[in-house]
């Protein structure tokens, strides 16, 4: 695998974008980390010299493919190529190039997303495997096979782990950590990485940073999104806290990432009178499905890592015709 340092901004991003994303099925989620891949790739490319102009109006220098290191020419060209054809030979601000980007059509994103995924796969930053819903009992039985992506889990913490150092502590912040906090927030994935008391603390980096920093007082009033698919992803924010207080189903994952609120029941044989045996059972389902199984807090209610997400595993049952135990895991962040 590369080393961190190796990794392009795009696709550190994308790295984070599309880990557990469901990778052969577009949600609408999936849609917005694209879009603000996309716009990831401009930014990119803006670091790199790769566009230039006066008076804050810019085109591209170059072709793109010229002097980028393997993997990258392809995804940069893919971008730059659909948002041209809108410049007709103008400049335009920066603005103007992260939205174009941004709103790109669902083929091209799809495109986009297969490229991208076989560039971090060739690095060995990504792959795919089974997603959590084949843990599913009913899933299971069947036989439907639903894949999802996972970047690399050492890979994965480091690249997470130092962005939030970097955001949370005092010091100066990188071009790159500038353009991926605003990324994040684009995307409405802050939540994911930062607590809700920490985010109360990035708000307040980034208004320190917005007069005292040029990219980020140009980059931070910009926003990309779409009205709708934020609504999209507020109804399953809502969702996830109905399902927190509600009576679960044996073993219950409810995904940290917006889209993944279902329920994932994973029955167990028996009604285990300790967490550790209900966990085996639990490891053994998951290990099965080729998902990486960590504890990181023992007790009557544990903290669990499956993948690169954290969970509280909490004993639970749901009465079919007979009733049936497992355990309900709770998202916990920061993850």
């Amino acid at each position: 695998m590369a080393e961190f340092t190796d990794f392009s901004l795009a696709q550190r991003f994308s790295m984070i974008a599309l880990n557990a994303q469901r990778s052969n099925m577009m949600t609408t989620v999936k849609k917005i980390s694209l879009r603000a891949m996309a716009a990831a790739v401009i930014l990119e490319v803006y670091l790199d010299g790769g566009l230039t102009g006066a008076k804050g109006k810019i085109q591209p220098a170059t072709r793109t493919g010229e002097n980028t290191p393997n993997g990258e020419a392809a995804y940069r060209e893919m971008i730059l190529d659909g948002v041209r054809l809108k410049a007709r030979g103008r400049q335009h601000d920066l603005f103007w190039w992260l939205k174009h980007a941004s709103s790109l059509s669902k083929r091209k994103l799809a495109r986009f997303e297969l490229v991208m995924a076989k560039t971090l796969s060739d690095l060995g930053a990504l792959e795919e495997i089974p997603n959590l819903l084949g843990c599913d009992m009913y899933y299971e039985s069947a036989g439907l096979s639903i894949k999802e992506y996972r970047c690399p889990i050492d890979e994965y913490t480091r690249m997470t782990e130092g962005f939030r150092a970097e955001i949370l502590e005092e010091g100066q912040v990188s071009d790159d950590a500038i353009c991926l906090l605003w990324l994040l927030r684009e995307s409405g994935c802050l939540p994911d990485l930062f607590s809700r008391n920490e985010l109360d603390l990035v708000a307040a980096r980034m208004n320190e940073l917005d007069p005292s920093n040029s990219l980020a007082h140009t980059l931070f009033p910009i926003q990309i999104y779409r009205g709708w698919e934020f609504a999209i992803k507020h109804v399953l924010r809502m969702k996830k806290t109905f399902i927190r207080t509600s009576v679960g189903t044996g073993m219950l994952f409810l995904f940290p990432l917006l889209d993944r609120t279902q329920a994932v029941f994973i029955e167990t044989e028996a009604w285990f009178s300790n967490s550790k045996q209900r966990l085996e059972a639990v490891k053994e389902r998951l290990e099965a499905q080729g998902h990486v199984f960590t504890v990181l807090k023992d007790g009557e209610i544990p903290t669990i890592k499956i993948d690169n997400l954290v969970y509280e595993a909490v004993p639970h049952f749901v009465t079919v015709r007979i009733p049936i135990q497992g355990v309900r895991l709770l998202p916990k962040r920061p993850i």
